[in-house]
């Protein structure tokens, strides 16, 4: 979706640094071959990404929505070099798909796949977070939140996808759309929550910084 008009959207994309030629390759193989490949994080949100990651400069990042790997790749540019970062799926299918990307990339063996559900998983990832990225099923949202936090370190970052889901926030929910229903939830619990500050930016689909106080 297009906040800006797309004459200005082309222009911002073309002042923003290129994605490495891997990620070139990995979203081209996406849309080839994986179904729904709009889940796709894509080359300017993938920047965005990786210069927050950088600039946080994560030990341990946490990813909640592993899709086909292209994301944790732009947020393990940022990665510690004694860091690891910890990506969940449910899809066992897109497993070894992720695993190739992750084992071309600088940052292979940093990268733990987890496949399962993630309110599961969460709870037995014995260490503190820097950076964790939520862009899974929104139904979950609030209860990832809920469970991420304790496990953040303090000033560390939570970003959080699609919380303007194609602009549905603001309009009339139908009675059976429970994905916008969770997304208003969680927007009005990241902008209440005292243990966090928060900005919602509207990049791309939404994407929300809350840093850990």
């Amino acid at each position: 979706m297009h906040f800006i008009p797309e004459e200005l959207d082309t222009y911002v994309v073309n002042h923003t640094q290129k994605e490495p030629e891997l990620l070139q390759q990995l979203n081209r193989e996406t849309y080839q071959k994986i179904l729904q490949p709009r889940m796709l994080s894509g080359a300017y949100q993938g920047r965005v990404l990786s210069m927050l990651s950088k600039l946080i400069h994560p030990k341990n990042i946490l990813e909640i929505g592993t899709y086909t790997g292209y994301s944790a790749i732009c947020l393990a540019e940022g990665i510690r070099k004694d860091g690891e970062l910890h990506t969940i799926d449910i899809n066992e299918e897109l497993e070894d798909f992720q695993r190739k990307y992750f084992d071309l990339s600088d940052y292979g063996k940093q990268i733990h796949q987890h496949i399962g559900d993630a309110t599961k998983i969460i709870p037995n990832l014995d260490m503190k977070f820097d950076l964790v990225f939520i862009d899974a099923d929104k139904p979950n949202y609030p209860t990832y939140f809920e469970l991420v936090v304790p496990k953040m370190n303090s000033g560390g970052v939570i970003l959080s996808d699609n919380v303007l889901w194609n602009g549905k926030v603001i309009e009339k929910v139908e009675e059976e759309d429970i994905s916008t229903k969770a997304l208003l939830k969680y927007n009005t619990l990241l902008i209440e929550d005292k243990r966090i500050e928060t900005v919602l930016l509207p990049i791309r689909d939404g994407l929300t910084i809350s840093r850990v106080l």
